[in-house]
């Protein structure tokens, strides 16, 4: 999700199922998310006879300190071909009445899931992952199954760069360069986030196999230290959101009521299980502690936040809901006071907007 100046909010989802089949949708919201367009925009790759299917499985979109709406999305064979690659198109006016969007440009391989972050110097960096070899198609299909053998045998010169790389951009954007890079035990899509802590140190936080661990650099993201589970943080296998707002707060969307339990009151970790109760928390001292608990959603199978801060102070998160049955994109308003409150006290606040219902027939039977 993002928001321009003039109040416009952009949101942009997956459809055709968490598979190889999938493709990008985005739309727009001119009255605060109380209606939304269809889909103005659809990235869905064209298949070619004789491979497997093209898909469009990541997005993200992001406006740059020039106001530019960007959209960053990943390009692949099958589920995951081994390589993939991150594009990115470029929206000049996000407030048209009709927008127009540069030309696709492919920035490197891997996948974009988050934004990119402006440092205090104003350089910007921009972090990509490159999945491991045990997402190669057909991931969802038969995880035992590692995929085509010509999948397993591409893109080997890749393998040392498997894992978070951090590009930067001294130009705006023009151009990128990989500068470091980061690998996490029992690896899960990564989906990491980046913030520039008050003593100019990097805090990263990534998704893993046993939930979130964490990394630091020193040196603007060239090297990072050996990536540590949090202990104050606990969350299920699943993406998180994490952001510094104007406040100086940082905010955190995590799974669970508890800043350092799971869902279900305990801190033993399970895979799959507790995808719910998506919570907010706030930290004033650059995630040594949190406060609040702001519950958005305490049902079964809300997943993958992102948000965004618009100049009053409003927070904007957008989540989906039960991927394969319900399909529901939703969105929550709210302030930093309803988030230390722990209920909604603020004028205009409110959870659960829905933004889309999908109302085809589903390919899929299970989330990876």
């Amino acid at each position: 999700i993002e928001r321009t100046a003039k109040g416009r909010l952009w949101i942009s989802w997956i459809a055709g199922g968490d598979s190889e089949m999938a493709y990008a949708l985005l739309a727009y919201s001119d009255d605060e998310g109380q209606t939304w367009t269809h889909p103005t925009t659809v990235i869905d790759p064209q298949d070619i006879k004789g491979l497997p299917p093209w898909r469009v499985l990541v997005g993200n979109l992001w406006i740059d300190p020039q106001g530019r709406l960007w959209f960053f999305f990943d390009y692949s064979m099958g589920f995951f071909d081994g390589r993939a690659g991150t594009w990115r198109i470029i929206c000049e006016n996000p407030d048209a009445e009709k927008p127009v969007w540069s030309e696709p440009e492919r920035i490197w391989h891997g996948a974009v899931l988050n934004k990119p972050l402006v440092l205090s110097n104003g350089k910007w960096l921009l972090p990509i992952s490159l999945w491991d070899n045990t997402k190669l198609w057909p991931y969802i299909k038969d995880r035992k199954n590692l995929g085509p053998k010509d999948f397993r045998t591409m893109y080997t010169n890749l393998d040392p760069y498997r894992g978070v790389n951090i590009f930067y951009s001294a130009n705006a954007g023009e151009s990128w360069v990989q500068i470091g890079g980061v690998s996490f035990p029992k690896p899960d899509f990564d989906e990491p986030y980046i913030v520039e802590r008050l003593d100019g140190s990097l805090w990263m936080l990534a998704r893993t196999g046993d939930g979130l661990y964490e990394t630091i650099s020193t040196d603007q993201g060239r090297t990072w230290t050996v990536p540590v589970p949090t202990t104050n943080i606990l969350n299920t296998n699943s993406r998180h959101f994490l952001r510094r707002l104007a406040s100086g707060n940082l905010i955190l969307i995590k799974h669970g009521q508890q800043i350092d339990r799971y869902v279900d009151g305990t801190t033993e970790f399970k895979r799959y299980q507790g995808r719910s109760h998506l919570s907010a928390f706030l930290s004033d001292d650059d995630g040594k502690t949190w406060k609040g608990g702001l519950l958005l959603d305490e049902r079964e199978l809300v997943t993958y936040p992102d948000g965004v801060q618009a100049s009053d102070g409003t927070i904007y998160i957008c989540y989906d809901r039960d991927r394969f049955a319900e399909r529901e994109i939703l969105m929550a308003k709210f302030t930093e006071t309803d988030v230390i409150a722990g209920k909604l006290v603020s004028e205009g606040s409110k959870l659960r907007i829905l933004v889309s219902k999908a109302t085809g027939e589903s390919t899929e039977a299970k989330a990876p």
